[in-house]
């Protein structure tokens, strides 16, 4: 059972303090004249190998400021005591340590006895700093045996690891399960580790039973000597592997002793497009979509299309009740209505999802689901943007593309939906440019947005990976996942997969041999197991991969995926089970709206500008942290459980709990000039 936050972290500043006193230091959280001034910025040493670029990455999503000093750059600065360390003009002589924490490729990049490495071997000692070793072999220097004493080093694909007893009382706490290192391709090596016996002085965090041999190595550990504590991790990766991403928050916070600027959680929404309207199905003999006008042969009459019904809408609402879990449904009512007119004039559909329509969130769709870009000629495949009898392009109108805005929002309206009229989702993300056809946004758009209210639009992070303006709004991109919108079965999905991602040789498009960004199935998948054995853990991984990046992207599916065979739900069971299999209580996924997202999203860009513009000043003195950035600007802020939010008469409390700390976007109070927290001693 996992620790409460208070008792784990009460724990380990408990312990922190213990080691700082055993060292000879003073405590992190003891307050004391002429104590140092420590920034609260990270200095990264680079030596262009993917676990420094890992954590550096790391560093960046969670919006701590760091300094890179590259190995390979000949003009570097030299590491010496004025890089590291000054007494600034007006301190009264009290000195200065210009990072909280050192990430290192290895123990010793600059080689044991140099003139740098003693320099910041020394800048440690004095100010307590700790340093993240970000992939080195098991040594005595590091605190452990040599694996040829009862350790192993080898392969960790497909091995269990777990967080040790000191571990979850530490930084680690956010985790109460193991993990399982993976194991994506049998012909390829993907992580190599040392698993060795911690001596004198190291403290394991992470560790595995030794293969082919007894007890546990460790792959992650504290090692405390000379007066320095090192973080020490003995097996390779890079940013995109779960075994890191899921690791990765409990490094940062062991390298700033949890006290930080910036902030992580672990979010997952889920947005179902076309809501109310039918969608084409995927023919599996001509492997096209009938009704598309590139698939040759047909129009798509007298074919099956694929919609909900009322059955589908009540499992829906069951599985967010037994899930714990929200679903955005992104609707067209005037594709509803249609569908209604040509089906007898009832529809039991939207009877059912207007009965629970205060179980969902509910996003603009528009009314019609039309293309809002320019008006395409299909004449031709791919097709083209028409053209003005003087050369230019043909839009939509303002006046069109606002009328499907409109009118969506007053059925909504006339219906009870409880709809933001901030957020929108266009069909396609159409209307936004869209290469290469259409190289700019429909001009039109950014009118028809403000005429409606409309602050977030969303786009296609395939696409468009960054938040940008569109006049007055601003995107949200949106993760695209591959469970098809013209598919109701797993034969069809398993179908349509292997078209895309065969090669022409095994009868396939080849389209994934021809894409950079794609990799060919080594053998078409099995169409009666395909979906289960291969699709649905693809998928999933995918999308746990974002969820535990700090990445707030929405993912969007379409309503064709809750119908027939409802193909979203074994994948997003699997995300669910598995996160919550490998988190503890104390973390739980975030599920926010759109326009939320587009908050968090704006606030990033901010303060990310604000730290390059070098408009930030933040330090911790004992236990108060100090801040200070443009006015305005909302500052992002971790620290431990107890920390106060001093006002101008009083404190109070700091933040919302998270992952066993407590974290928020804040700024100072109307009359101060900074922000400053009391941290808890």
């Amino acid at each position: 059972m996992a620790q409460s936050a208070h008792s784990w972290r009460t724990a380990a500043v408990a312990l922190a303090a213990a080691g700082m006193l055993a060292l000879g230091l003073g405590a992190p959280g003891a307050s004391a004249a002429g104590e140092p001034r420590i920034d609260l910025k990270v200095l990264v040493v680079d030596n262009g190998d993917s676990p420094v670029e890992a954590i550096t990455e790391e560093l960046k999503n969670t919006g701590i400021p760091y300094t890179t000093v590259d190995l390979d750059d000949a003009d570097r600065p030299a590491i010496d005591e004025a890089f590291l360390s000054d007494t600034p003009d007006g301190a009264d002589g009290v000195p200065r340590a210009k990072y909280q924490g050192v990430v290192l490729p290895n123990e010793a990049p600059f080689g044991a006895g140099s003139a740098e490495q003693a320099a910041l071997e020394s800048y440690q000692k004095t100010f307590g700093i700790p340093q993240v070793d970000a992939y080195t072999w098991a040594h005595p220097g590091v605190g452990l045996d040599y694996t040829s004493e009862g350790g192993w080093a080898g392969t960790l694909d497909g091995r269990e690891a777990s967080v040790t007893e000191a571990g979850q009382a530490g930084y680690f706490g956010y985790l109460d399960r193991p993990l399982r290192f993976e194991d994506n391709s049998g012909s390829v090596q993907e992580s190599y580790g040392y698993v060795a016996r911690p001596r004198e002085g190291f403290t394991s965090y992470v560790d595995i039973a030794v293969p082919g041999g007894t007890g546990r190595g460790s792959l992650v550990g504290e090692y405390a000597h000379d007066g320095r504590r090192e973080l020490v991790v003995t097996f390779a990766y890079n940013d995109d592997q779960q075994q890191f991403r899921v690791l990765a928050r409990g490094i940062v916070e062991w390298l700033t002793q949890g006290v930080h600027l910036g902030q992580s959680r672990n979010y997952l929404s889920v947005h179902v497009d076309d809501v109310f309207a039918p969608d084409s199905r995927w023919d599996t003999e001509r492997n096209c979509t009938p009704g598309d006008f590139d698939c040759v042969g047909g129009d798509g009459e007298g074919t099956t299309p694929i919609r909900m019904t009322a059955d589908d809408a009540v499992y829906a609402a069951q599985w967010q009740e037994s899930s714990d879990f929200t679903l955005d449904m992104v609707y067209n009512a005037g594709s509803g209505e249609e569908w209604k007119a040509e089906n007898g004039g009832t529809d039991a559909l939207t009877g059912q999802l207007l009965a629970d329509k205060d179980e969902y969130r509910w996003i603009n769709h528009t009314y019609t689901h039309p293309f809002l870009g320019c008006v395409q000629d299909t004449s031709t495949v791919p097709w083209s943007c028409a053209r003005n009898p003087d050369g230019t392009t043909q839009y939509m109108s303002r006046a069109e593309i606002s009328a499907q805005i409109s009118d969506n929002q007053q059925w909504a309206e006339s219906h009870g939906l409880p709809v933001d009229s901030t957020e929108l989702v266009t069909g396609e993300h159409s209307g936004l440019k869209t290469l290469p056809q259409q190289p700019d946004d429909d001009p039109n758009l950014a009118g028809a947005l403000a005429d409606n209210g409309v602050e977030w639009i969303a786009s296609d992070n395939s696409r468009e990976p960054d938040q940008r303006s569109v006049g007055a709004a601003l995107t949200v991109p949106r993760h695209p996942m591959n469970v098809y919108y013209n598919v109701g079965t797993a034969a069809e999905m398993t179908d349509e997969y292997n078209w895309v991602y065969t090669s022409a040789a095994d009868g396939g498009s080849g389209v994934c041999e021809n894409n950079p960004t794609s990799t060919c199935l080594e053998d078409p998948l099995d169409a009666a197991t395909g979906f289960e054995s291969y699709i649905v853990p693809q998928e999933a991984r995918i999308a746990l991969g974002h969820a535990v990046n700090n990445d707030p992207r929405p993912h969007y599916v379409h309503q064709s995926n809750l119908a027939e065979e409802r193909l979203l739900y074994p994948v997003l069971d699997k995300v669910l089970a598995d996160y919550r299999a490998l988190f503890a209580d104390n973390t739980p996924l975030e599920n926010p709206r759109q326009s939320a997202i587009g908050t968090e999203f704006q606030r990033r860009a901010d303060w990310q500008q604000a730290v390059a513009d070098g408009a930030v000043t933040a330090y911790r003195v004992g236990d108060t942290v100090t801040v200070t950035a443009p006015s305005g600007t909302e500052i992002p802020v971790t620290a431990p459980e107890g920390t106060l939010k001093q006002l101008p008469l009083g404190t109070t409390e700091f933040g919302t709990p998270y992952a066993g700390e407590r974290s928020a976007w804040t700024t100072p109070e109307s009359t101060q000039t900074a922000l400053t927290l009391r941290l808890p001693a």
